[in-house]
């Protein structure tokens, strides 16, 4: 990654984190009801107006910051050449060559030499063929 691709990411990722401060910090908007109810002083902090005015600038200031830092992202990874089309472009070659093949001894078994397996008790041995069907006798009368 290039310095400048690395630092746009680190400022989107802050970015992307007040985005999500503000938006946890601003009040609903079923606050100003609640106000009206006994909390009149919640919003006193920012001055008469309440937090509101700061907050939605704040969050729309950085969500300006945040699409612009996207988009410049989105246009330096488009101009990378120097990273591979493929995933297996940079992997290495390993090659495991053995020079010695086992010889066929008179010790390894060959498929004549292994047992047969016994068929259990009332199935067909010759599994191949089908049954035939005996003919119904009601049929014939048609």
């Amino acid at each position: 990654m290039d310095t400048i691709q690395k630092a746009v990411l680190i400022a989107h990722t802050l970015i992307a984190l007040l985005i999500i401060v503000l938006v946890l910090l601003q009040r609903g908007k079923g606050a100003d009801a609640g106000a009206a109810f006994g909390a009149g002083a919640s919003g006193t902090v920012f001055g008469a107006r309440g937090s509101s005015s700061f907050f939605s600038r704040a969050t729309a200031v950085c969500a300006t910051a945040f699409f612009v830092s996207s988009l410049t992202l989105a246009y330096l990874s488009s101009q990378s050449s120097s990273a591979p089309a493929s995933l297996l472009e940079g992997a290495p070659v390993v090659e495991e060559t053995s020079d010695e093949v086992p010889a066929l001894s008179d010790e390894m078994p060959v498929a004549d030499d292994l047992p047969a397996l016994e068929a259990p008790e009332g199935v067909i041995e010759d599994s191949g063929d089908l049954p035939e069907l005996e003919e119904d006798p009601a049929s014939d009368s048609e």
